[in-house]
């Protein structure tokens, strides 16, 4: 008969448990029948030895089949992307609505700011009356009436990750690839994914930092979503600088408008929309190739539609039905605002994204506790990238904050978060791109 402590022995001693052995710990943890000292021996168990791509693969499905896993019977396939989380990424925002444009479904489960990173949930919060709390019933109506929803995940899916997550965050395991793994496949499995991209970010301001693991990540995601039915891919994309020109919550919805509309496109926001979506375009069977998928995106961008598409997933999930026309008008902005100069000349060689990211959390953008509330409105906006030639005195970013002694502490970090010297050679903003 199967128990915690005997999973956690042989996990311990360099044995992988079998997939009944795993199955029976998942829903333990969503039952209870497995302790938090259970939980956190078991977590750190595997980090530390492993449970190989087999072991990888029964965890996963195990935490996907703890709880409720959706069914769909739409006229298009069903899709989402995931991304490992970076610094003023809002691609879901454009993604979401222009996949849509192009006949596919988008129950788009997301989540909230992690660390020094946001969080699409946040973002789509500070939208006046915008709900992201909704039932199974509403988010099945609302994907077969509009075609996109972005969503939090109910209680009923992968209820065994969600309790495996709270202790990782604690126990200092949250490093393991196959827990990772396991936690986001898990979510989008349940989901009932037909297809899958994944956006893993490297560099400065993203949770992988090396080369070797991010590419390592990438491919267990892959195979692992690939053994489970859900056509998947995944792109290493850039996250030594923000993705956008602004970080916060409200600034980046404001980013996102301003790409969508066309009124001040952000073009590496723009363009990794469009290499995400002609990636699962092709993986859906919507696009030959992910040529033919890239240019579909384009035009659904660059003709209005998926502005429009956002503007009905706004209103039908509570936000004002006006939104695409008035979203300047109806996005809350900061009290205090201040431009941040360089204070000597050259290229801006490099930016410390997690320490970017750290002065939005000090601001009020982010949790420094759980249970922390969000301030939408403060943040930091039109930032200098990588390779932009400053003058002294030039501003390079301006600070939206609560009060002048926020703003000024905030200058001070992101004056350490820049550096500048010769000019410097770019990233590509796509590092690698990963198939089955």
């Amino acid at each position: 008969m199967t128990d915690a402590r005997t999973v956690i022995a042989d996990l311990r001693d360099g044995r992988s448990p079998s997939a009944e052995e795993l199955r029976w710990f998942a829903e333990g943890l969503a039952s209870g029948a497995v302790s938090d000292a259970q939980a956190g021996a078991f977590a750190m168990a595997v980090l530390l030895r492993g449970v190989g791509a087999e072991g990888r693969a029964a965890l996963t499905l195990a935490m996907r089949d703890s709880g409720q896993v959706l069914g769909w019977d739409l006229p298009g396939p069903v899709l989402d992307k995931h991304s490992t989380g970076g610094i003023g990424d809002c691609t879901s925002l454009l993604l979401a609505p222009a996949l849509a444009v192009c006949g596919a479904y988008v129950p788009m489960v997301s989540g909230r700011g992690l660390g020094h990173t946001g969080g699409t949930l946040d973002k789509l919060e500070a939208i006046p009356g915008f709900m992201t709390g909704l039932s199974e019933a509403e988010l099945r109506r609302q994907v077969g009436r509009i075609g996109c929803a972005i969503v939090a995940a109910s209680a009923e899916i992968a209820p065994a990750d969600r309790r495996l997550y709270a202790i990782r965050d604690v126990t200092s395991t949250v490093e393991s690839i196959d827990l990772i793994t396991a936690s986001i496949l898990s979510k989008k499995l349940a989901a009932g994914l037909q297809a899958l991209v994944l956006d893993v970010k490297l560099g400065s301001g993203a949770f992988m930092k090396d080369a070797v693991q991010a590419e390592a990540l990438a491919r267990a995601l892959v195979d692992v979503a690939n053994r489970a039915g859900c056509r998947t891919a995944a792109l290493i994309t850039d996250m030594d600088q923000p993705l956008a020109d602004a970080a916060g919550n409200a600034l980046e919805v404001i980013a996102a408008m301003e790409t969508l509309t066309g009124t001040a496109v952000n073009p590496r926001l723009r363009a990794l929309t469009v290499a995400l979506g002609g990636e699962v375009l092709v993986l859906a069977g919507l696009a030959g190739d992910v040529t033919e998928g890239e240019a579909m995106l384009a035009r659904a961008l660059d003709s209005g539609a998926a502005a429009e598409q956002f503007g009905r997933m706004v209103a039908a999930q509570g936000g004002p039905a006006d939104f695409v026309e008035h979203w300047a008008d109806r996005l809350p902005s900061a009290p205090c605002i201040l431009d941040v100069a360089a204070e000597d000349e050259g290229f801006v060689t490099a930016i410390d994204g997690f320490v970017l990211g750290g002065a939005v959390v000090h601001l009020g953008g982010g949790r420094l506790r759980e249970g922390d509330r969000v301030n939408p409105a403060v943040g930091v906006s039109a930032l200098a990238g990588i390779g932009a030639r400053l003058q002294r005195g030039q501003p390079f970013a301006r600070i939206h904050a609560t009060s002048s002694a926020a703003a000024d502490a905030a200058a001070l970090t992101l004056r350490a978060a820049y550096r500048l010297g010769a000019e410097p050679e770019v990233s590509p903003l796509v590092r690698l791109r990963i198939t089955a």
